[in-house]
């Protein structure tokens, strides 16, 4: 009995389906193009044939509108695309004018171009200026920048523009007034023309900018104005800065510059600047300055005065590279701390002081230091200092001084010697040593001594 129910139950949806179905295929009839129910149907009330002819002629209409309008379009787009090559064209010329100094000429074309209009008016605008300013007409040239600044208030070329105007009325004799320039790079680039001319009058104004509150950059290109003059005034306030009056990043700065421009004067500021502070990064900077500068007095000095171990090392170091085998030297002798004396006998080695190098390998009375110096003498490839490693050799009682020579005698590559320890020495450790050290040479002489060996 359950099953007719079921049967019934499902032909109800079945049919359910269909019903629901059928606008689905119905709707696309009464919207499709050339159906025979398009063609039959009647017209909507309230429209007459009329309306119908009107509407189907519409798009014709307007198909021949825009065909009409097309011509006008492309010869617009084409003198468009022409002014925008021939504006092009102008400015190439323009900038190769430039490059030939035929300032005239350039003046010309950007002129032309400007009065042709278009995106290259700003840029032309300026080039003109600057054009004309190198032809000496300086009145012109400011009108010109005047012109641009009014017509284009945002252009990215306004900031050259302040910075020409700046140089022209200072080559034109009229008074810039620094304080009065709408931006700090103007200001300086004012501040720069006014040293030249009235130095007494940039002095103060400088001084304001390294004592206000402007950005870092700012405050460093004042420095370098100010380091640019050799005034006595000048001098002071840089020296006061170089000292430390403001931040150690004004203060690195400053030394920078004094490096830079170098002479007497400027060194000695660098070495009292040294004495009077505790930064030791400051102190570093200064202490290559010197060396650049081939201060050897003055590295000296530093050299016996610090108190910092480490500091004392660096000015050695820059001793070396100087060649400065006479201070080293005295500052051997003096020295109480063992590690600036290795650093002293570093400093030796780059000097060239081999002489040196073998007295202390000989009458220094600490092994570590001796070790050091006969280490050093290893790089050392001259026959003499081989001749002194192998003298020294014979002499030396400590067995760590002996088997150091033989390390330095095998970095020289002195085969001839290690044969000959090789050959003669009782000490069993050593005799090995000198063997290891002559089977990675592949000498001529340890080759000999090998088969010498193997034939017995």
């Amino acid at each position: 009995m359950k099953r007719p129910i079921l049967n019934t139950w499902t032909k109800s949806l079945v049919l359910l389906s269909g019903l629901a179905l059928v606008p689905l295929l119905v709707c696309p009839l009464s919207h499709g193009e050339g159906t025979a129910v398009q063609e039959s149907a009647e017209p909507a009330p309230g429209r007459n044939q009329a309306d119908e002819d009107s509407n189907r002629d519409r798009p014709q209409e307007k198909q021949k509108e825009r065909e009409s309008q097309e011509p006008d379009q492309e010869k617009a787009g084409a003198r468009k695309e022409h002014d925008r090559e021939r504006a092009d064209r102008l400015y190439e010329q323009g900038t190769k004018a430039l490059d030939r100094r035929q300032w005239e000429e350039a003046a010309r074309l950007f002129g032309e171009l400007i009065n042709q209009g278009g995106g290259r008016v700003e840029g032309a605008s300026y080039w003109k200026a600057y054009s004309l300013y190198k032809q000496g007409n300086r009145d012109e040239a400011l009108a010109t920048l005047d012109g641009l600044a009014k017509a284009f208030p945002e252009s990215r070329w306004l900031n050259d523009a302040r910075q020409l105007e700046v140089e022209v009325r200072q080559a034109s004799g009229q008074p810039v007034s620094p304080e009065n320039q709408p931006d700090e790079e103007l200001k300086l680039m004012a501040l720069n023309g006014l040293m030249q001319a009235n130095p007494e009058k940039a002095l103060p104004l400088l001084k304001q900018v390294l004592e206000s509150s402007q950005p870092p950059n700012i405050k460093e290109r004042a420095l370098f104005v100010l380091s640019q003059n050799a005034s006595p005034k000048a001098r002071e306030i840089l020296a006061e800065y170089a000292r430390g009056k403001d931040n150690p990043d004004l203060q690195m700065k400053s030394l920078e510059f004094l490096a830079l421009f170098g002479g007497n004067d400027s060194r000695q500021l660098l070495a009292n600047a040294y004495t009077s502070t505790d930064n030791k990064k400051i102190k570093r900077a200064i202490l290559g300055f010197l060396m650049a500068g081939g201060e050897r007095e003055r590295l000296f000095a530093a050299a016996k005065e610090e108190s910092d171990p480490d500091l004392r090392r660096q000015a050695v170091e820059q001793l070396g590279a100087m060649g400065a085998q006479k201070e080293l030297s005295k500052l051997y002798a003096d020295e109480k701390n063992r590690q600036v004396k290795k650093g002293i006998l570093e400093a030796m080695f780059v000097a060239g002081n081999v002489d040196n190098l073998f007295k202390l390998a000989r009458e220094e009375k600490d092994p570590d230091l001796r070790l050091k110096a006969v280490e050093l003498l290893g790089p050392v490839g001259s026959e003499k200092a081989g001749a002194g490693l192998t003298s020294l050799y014979g002499q030396e009682q400590d067995k760590g001084i002996r088997k150091k020579i033989i390390e330095a005698l095998f970095v020289q590559g002195n085969a001839k010697a290690l044969v000959a320890i090789a050959r003669t020495e009782k000490d069993p450790e050593l005799k090995k040593r000198a063997f290891e050290q002559l089977s990675v040479m592949q000498s001529k002489e340890g080759t000999e001594l090998f088969e010498e060996i193997l034939s017995k």
